[in-house]
């Protein structure tokens, strides 16, 4: 090789290491390889030019040559680490998590129990202790199930059209779902949104012979819309039937319910007589409370709050549902779930609870895992 070409090949070799150390990123430095270690590369173009020469001097510039070569091969090497390196670093600071900030909610925590889904749960709760159970029935019911077998007389008021919503009437009279073949016609099996959850009552004691101890929660319809009526609200009844069953127990159940479910530890009451067609006698049930500052405070102060209906069951309806009135007798009682919750959490008004507001709900609302218990407390 003479002078000149040497020259050349430092020359080379300065430009090549010059590109190499000037590449910002892998993707220049591989362009960099190719123009020169590539099949058409500048040194690969030199390396192709040995077959020409003859053995002497192909043995004395191919190692000029392949020593150029390693020289770039380890400064292509050496600027890829770095370039990994940088890459590295600059990923790890766009990918930087401030641990000093606070954890976001998970939707366990974000989440919220509806007050009436926790009412429901905290009435269940405390009937099961007493040794309740639960019945459930359809919400769209009979005449004869939500009115007749209930010792509703014809013509009621409670049957007209402006307080209950019925179904348009069918043309044929054949059996409806649900309906009792013993029913006395095609009013009786005429079908309604059921106005209260007695009609469960009902099915209870035509399904089960006594001794019977249920309660009865679920929606109910009435055609009402105001601050504290709605289209649909939430009631449970509680039926209790036996040979020697009487007022004495019935007011034992409600003052430990009350006790229980407004976790004071005394409530007085007062029951006063009233008048409903399925009890006799039927009783209205206040209890004493103290309203102060838009709140209500139960088990003290001067004032009286009407919270549930309840009185023995009349032997009409016992008749009605197959028990005899002679052997069996029992009592009944309901109220409204919507009610107690806004008494109990200080709710102003009963459309609230069905307007689906996220902030409403965010600040009434329960957590998930606080599962109402008597021992650890209903709402604790």
């Amino acid at each position: 090789m003479s002078d000149s070409e040497k020259s050349d090949l430092d020359s080379l070799q300065s430009q090549i290491l010059s590109q190499i150390a000037a590449a910002t990123d892998e993707a220049a430095l591989e362009a960099v390889r190719i123009a020169t270690l590539g099949k058409k590369g500048s040194i690969s173009a030199l390396l192709s030019t040995l077959g020409k020469m003859s053995p002497d001097e192909r043995k004395t510039e191919g190692a000029k040559i392949n020593l150029a070569k390693d020289a770039v091969t380890e400064a292509l090497g050496a600027r890829r680490e770095v370039l990994k390196a940088a890459a590295l670093d600059a990923r790890l600071a766009s990918e930087t998590i401030d641990v000093t900030l606070p954890l976001r909610e998970t939707p366990a925590e974000a989440g919220r129990i509806h007050p009436l889904s926790q009412v429901w749960d905290e009435v269940t709760t405390i009937f099961a202790d007493m040794g309740f159970a639960v019945a459930e029935g359809p919400d769209i019911e009979t005449d004869d199930y939500n009115f007749t077998r209930l010792n509703f007389p014809e013509g009621h008021p409670a049957r007209e059209m402006h307080d209950t919503f019925y179904f348009n009437p069918k043309k044929e009279t054949g059996s409806e779902p649900g309906a009792d073949p013993g029913s006395s016609g095609a009013g009786d099996s005429r079908l309604l949104l059921r106005t209260h959850t007695s009609p469960v009552q009902v099915r209870t004691m035509l399904s089960q012979k006594p001794p019977i101890r249920v309660i009865c929660p679920g929606r109910t319809y009435r055609s009402d819309s105001d601050q504290t009526h709605t289209p649909m609200f939430h009631q449970v009844e509680g039926l209790v039937i036996d040979k020697s069953s009487h007022l004495g127990h019935l007011k034992w159940i409600l003052h430990e319910f009350c006790k229980a479910f407004f976790e004071v530890d005394n409530v007085n009451m007062r029951f006063r007589p009233s008048f409903f067609p399925f009890t006799e006698p039927s009783l209205e049930v206040d209890i004493q409370c103290r309203r102060d500052k838009h709140e209500i405070r139960f088990g003290e102060g001067d004032d009286w709050l009407e919270i549930l209906g309840c009185g023995m069951v009349h032997p009409n309806v016992l008749r009605l549902c197959g028990i005899d009135p002679e052997v069996y007798q029992g009592f009944a009682w309901g109220m409204g779930i919507d009610r107690i919750a806004m008494l109990k959490y200080g709710i102003a008004d009963l459309r609230q609870l069905f307007e689906g507001d996220v902030r409403w709900l965010n600040h009434y609302g329960f957590r998930p895992l606080e599962i109402p218990t008597l021992a650890g407390g209903l709402s604790s």
